[in-house]
């Protein structure tokens, strides 16, 4: 049955072929050739064109809102005042190469050697590395001096930098050492030989300083810093000063958008130290102060006038004397111009407390006695106001007037001879090298102070120039007879040359008289009167020729006039002094 219709099936397809074929063999449609008579070439304006700017109708709530631009105008302080002057040319002769790296060392009369170097080195990774050192010394005695008056004085420090990305750090090493001898025995003369050959006027300081600095980059703390010293002598005096201070930026903006941020400066003041006995007896003297202080300050300008307006906060603890204070005291400076190019005013009143160290007692004058009392000294105002600027492009001048109140302020006096000249001894007690009218102390007091300062620079030519300043003192003391050991006038001219290889300066001083005490007696005495110390002239100059680049020599020649003058009662100095030496630069 399948199979005959799978037959059936084949064969009706086979019928339908047969149809198709034979439909075929009978179509009579006949084929005809187009002749194509030209091409078509279409043409832009065939094209419908498209409206370039449709309009297209939005919604309301989908309409576009309009925007209205305004801007902010904030002034912006600044302190910076340009200097408009003359172009003028500059000499330059041979050209110098600059080296970042020198030794020198030279050799003078009263037996003086002299070496001095400074090393820097700086690496690809944002680091410095540096280095100093300086040697002075005299070996030989000046003249006239019964006792040992040589001196020697040597200064090492180093450094290392590092720029971060955040901040820049760096830390500071210093030491010194300087020794001294109390040679300036009053009345010389009676001293006997034996008396004199007892006396030990050696004084050795030594000093060691910490420093660490973090500068921070777009902060609002500007830098951190903190300082530790410690200081000794020969007499086992120590003095321990810590500091501890950072700069920040407030933002005021909070108040108003056109403020600038405010500058506060702040900090921390540790102090602490002791003498193994005070010149009256054998008892210590300690001293113990910490002082805090917070500095805010505003800075602004108008009209070409720049204003700092702030306050001196302070806060002071003295533990050995058991008084504590606190501080208000004003911080106030304003400049600007009153004849364009050619004269500015300038002007402030401001006060501060300063820490008064045995360290900076022992810098100002070396021969003070280990035997100090160290306070504070408060300046409670200082009014100043004043005028710089030039006469011509060749002359600068700067002249200030001030008046200032300080309580406690330090002045040196010498102490009373323990000795009468013929013996070593005083209630059964061996007298140190400082006790036989050799040495000074300090005496505090209240002044007022009424100065005067006038400064002027001449530029002679491209390869001179001189300078000149001078300061007026006048002092109004509340207990003291004298202002012991302060001049009323000190003064100065320079001069400077300089001309292809060759180099020398001259420095001329002048120091008015100066006042100290004189006894009755020895130990325990009274004033019999007032000594003057006589004025004094300091004439010294200093040249020198480059060999080359690397290699030039100085001469160095001071107390040209060999003049005979006291810095100090009793103290003389060294005559007709002369040192030469080479120096030698180089880089790593």
């Amino acid at each position: 049955m399948k199979k005959g219709f799978t037959l059936f099936l084949i064969y009706f397809a086979f019928l339908s072929l047969n149809a198709q074929k034979k439909q075929q063999a009978i179509d009579t449609v006949k084929t005809e050739v187009v002749n194509i008579v030209t091409k078509y070439n279409p043409k832009i304006a065939d094209a419908k064109k498209i409206n370039k700017q449709p309009k297209i109708k939005l919604l309301k709530n989908s309409e576009k809102k309009k925007l209205e631009y305004t801007i902010f105008s904030a002034p912006v302080a600044s302190t910076f005042i340009p200097k408009s002057g003359v172009v003028k040319g500059i000499d330059v002769g041979v050209k110098e190469r600059v080296y970042q790296n020198y030794l020198a060392a030279g050799f003078g009369n009263y037996t003086t050697p002299y070496l001095e170097t400074n090393l820097h080195y700086s690496t690809r990774f944002e680091s410095e590395f540096g280095f100093n050192a300086k040697y002075l010394a005299s070996l030989d005695d000046v003249r006239s001096s019964v006792l040992n008056s040589n001196f020697s004085n040597l200064n090492i420090g180093a450094f290392y930098k590092q720029q971060n990305r955040y901040f820049d750090w760096k830390v500071t090493l210093n030491s010194e050492r300087n020794l001294y001898n109390w040679y300036g025995l009053p009345n010389q003369s009676n001293y006997t030989a034996t008396t004199t050959g007892l006396i030990a006027p050696q004084q050795t300081y030594n000093y060691f300083n910490l420093i660490g600095e973090f500068d921070f980059n777009d902060s609002y703390i500007d830098y951190g810093k903190i300082n530790l010293a410690y200081f000794t002598d020969q007499f086992n005096s120590h003095e321990i000063l810590a500091n501890f201070d950072a700069k920040l930026a407030f933002p005021l903006e909070f108040l108003n958008l056109g403020l600038n941020d405010m500058p506060v400066k702040a900090g921390i003041e540790i102090l602490k130290g002791n003498f193994s006995n005070s010149y009256a007896d054998k008892n210590t003297i300690d001293y113990s102060i910490v002082t805090a202080k917070i500095n805010p300050e505003y800075k602004l300008t108008y009209n070409d006038f720049s204003l700092n307006a702030g306050v001196k906060i302070i806060a002071s603890l003295d533990a050995e004397n058991k008084s504590n204070n606190i501080f208000l005291l004003p911080d106030l400076f304003i400049e600007g111009p009153i004849i364009e190019k050619y004269l500015n005013i300038y002007g402030g009143f401001s006060g501060d407390l300063h820490t008064n160290t045995y360290k900076n007692f022992t810098d100002e004058n070396p021969y003070v006695s280990p035997t100090l009392f160290i306070t504070q000294t408060l300046e409670k105002s200082n009014l100043f106001v004043g005028f710089n600027g030039k006469v011509n492009r060749d002359i600068s001048f700067n002249i200030k007037g001030s008046y200032k109140n300080e309580e406690d302020k330090p002045m040196f006096l010498r102490n009373v001879s323990k000795s009468n000249g013929t013996s070593n001894s005083l209630n059964g007690y061996t007298l140190s090298g400082y006790e036989y009218g050799n040495s000074f102390n300090v005496y505090y007091d209240d002044v007022k102070t009424a100065s005067i300062l006038a400064e002027f620079a001449y530029e002679y030519s491209k390869n001179l120039s001189f300078s000149l300043q001078g300061a007026y003192n006048n002092y109004t003391l509340e207990n003291a007879l004298e202002a012991w050991n302060l001049p009323s006038f000190e003064g100065s001219v320079s001069a400077k040359y300089k001309r292809n290889k060759w180099f020398a300066s001259s420095d001329i001083f002048y120091v008015s008289e100066r006042k100290d005490g004189l006894y009755n007696n020895i130990y325990p005495s009274s004033f019999k009167g007032i000594e003057t110390i006589a004025s004094f002239v300091d004439v010294n100059l200093n040249g020198g020729y480059h060999f080359s680049d690397k290699f030039s020599a100085f001469l160095k020649l001071n107390n040209v006039l060999n003049t005979e003058y006291q810095r100090f009662a009793n103290y003389d100095t060294q005559g007709f002094q002369i040192l030469g030496g080479i120096t030698y630069k180089f880089d790593f």
